[in-house]
């Protein structure tokens, strides 16, 4: 029997992964479809696709946000999209592999499958692929963020200055918490420029961009210098991989671990030597800018912060404040991250107030169900809980749980609320200054949210009545 083989993948691979992965199973299930789901969440490839799967399938749907080794599907007719479209249009997703007017993707014909009339190339905008290549970076660097901005943020239980032999506060256990995190947040920049340019290129792209890396983080350039360096290397290597195609297939193992390592270090390596200190001085206008804010202008901030991280709920934009966020992390600044955090910690909470307020009133059974479930997600930091909810009606949900989230972020500035942890939501309350009084920001937001969600939800209910008794 035909199947359709699908593979999902997000940045974090917390759960617009395996969201997706639920959405084709039922949108297959309901066009009477044998589907077959490859994840690539944050514990690695589950369900891995084999030869014998690519041998009996009529099409392949690629729902993801990162690298997933799209080309061993070459000579498939395959669907590459956003992970999201993965989520909110399934159906139509699985019906259009089913139509047979899928494109063949690019590249050499996979052996096992049958010639194909549409030999038509699958060809990703220039931007799709650049958001590809950087989530990946983010995707590989998130473990080492979150891990040692929790064991720093340990460390401060028996003091902030539990880590300086000097001081009195001093501890030996926390000592080696703030250290052992302190060496994970020192290599974040590095992984995440190794793995863009990875993504671009392969290992060649990898050993550049992790030299660019540690020269970004040795010079001050910081996330921003990553950038840069990690995109560099990757089409550095791609170009110079294609200058060194014409030389004997006896000189591969000299190219390959001699010759291009060689060129990518140092082309890349000297470049942020030089670029390092001009892009430091602009990270440090703009960490200088934005602590100001905090102080001169917390509602701004607030409000900037908390429609950033509600635009999208895990996407481009709240991964740009996320980012900015760490960044400010690492250098000692604590406040930003606060706000930060209740920004995405709001919007599921949304959702989980609203639908036990407005129980009976507003929401079906199934929402009910899922309200339930966002209490849990809200309460670690997972905003993406909120996406069913904003996809079915985003035009008005989307801008409410900006709302709710401004509002949580700028409560949280105006009470100088400092998180020193990276992820986590309340299972690092143990370690904020003032963790009630936090709790109490991203609440007031959230009910104002879930108070506005449930208002619209019972005019659309009362709406769709009236045109029905009609």
């Amino acid at each position: 029997m035909k199947k359709i083989l699908a593979v999902t993948g997000c940045p974090t691979g917390i759960a617009h992964t395996y969201m997706a992965e639920e959405a084709l199973k039922s949108a297959a299930q309901k066009a009477g479809i044998e589907i077959k789901v490859e994840t690539n969440g944050a514990s690695g490839v589950d369900n891995a696709i084999t030869e014998a799967d690519m041998a009996n399938t009529i099409g392949v749907i690629i729902a993801a946000d990162k690298d997933v080794n799209p080309d061993r599907f070459n000579g498939l007719p395959v669907i590459e999209v956003p992970v999201k479209e993965g989520i909110h249009k399934a159906s139509a997703l699985i019906e259009k592999i089913t139509s047979g007017s899928v494109p063949v993707r690019k590249g050499v014909q996979n052996s096992v499958n049958n010639a194909s009339s549409n030999q038509m190339e699958v060809k990703e905008s220039i931007g799709r692929q650049l958001y590809k290549h950087l989530m990946s970076g983010v995707s590989n660097m998130l473990p080492f963020v979150v891990a040692g901005g929790v064991l720093i943020a340990l460390s401060f239980l028996w003091g902030i200055y539990s880590a300086d032999p000097n001081n009195e506060q001093y501890n030996e256990f926390a000592a080696m918490l703030k250290q052992i995190g302190g060496k994970a947040f020192d290599i974040m920049v590095p992984i995440f420029t190794a793995f863009i340019a990875n993504s671009i290129a392969g290992k060649q792209g990898m050993v550049a961009g992790f030299v660019g890396g540690l020269m970004a983080t040795a010079t001050g350039a910081g996330f921003l210098g990553g950038i840069l360096a990690g995109f560099a290397a990757g089409y550095l290597m791609l170009y110079v991989k294609k200058w060194l195609d014409h030389l004997p297939r006896s000189f591969e193992g000299l190219k390959s671990i001699f010759i291009m390592p060689l060129i990518g270090v140092f082309v890349i390596g000297a470049g942020m030597y030089y670029l390092g200190k001009p892009i430091a001085i602009a990270n440090n206008t703009m960490a200088v800018w934005l602590g100001s804010l905090q102080h001169t202008n917390p509602i701004l901030l607030g409000i900037v912060i908390g429609a950033m991280c509600s635009f999208d709920f895990g996407g481009p934009i709240n991964k740009a404040a996320y980012v900015t966020g760490t960044m400010l992390l690492g250098e000692g600044n604590y406040y930003f991250m606060a706000g930060v955090s209740a920004a995405c910690i709001a919007p599921p909470f949304v959702i989980a107030f609203s639908t036990t307020i407005f129980r009976n009133k507003a929401f079906t059974e199934e929402e009910r169900a899922a309200g339930i479930v966002n209490y849990i997600l809200g309460s670690t930091h997972i905003t993406e809980g909120a996406i069913p909810f904003a996809a079915k009606d985003p035009l008005r949900v989307i801008p409410i749980m900006m709302l709710s989230s401004a509002i949580a972020s700028v409560l949280t500035f105006l009470c100088q609320i400092q998180v020193p942890a990276p992820h986590g939501g309340f299972l690092v309350l143990p370690l904020v200054n003032k963790p009630l009084l936090w709790v109490a920001c991203i609440f007031i937001g959230a009910l104002i949210g879930a108070v506005l969600l449930g208002l619209l939800r019972m005019h659309e209910k009362r709406k769709s009545t009236s045109i029905t008794m009609r």
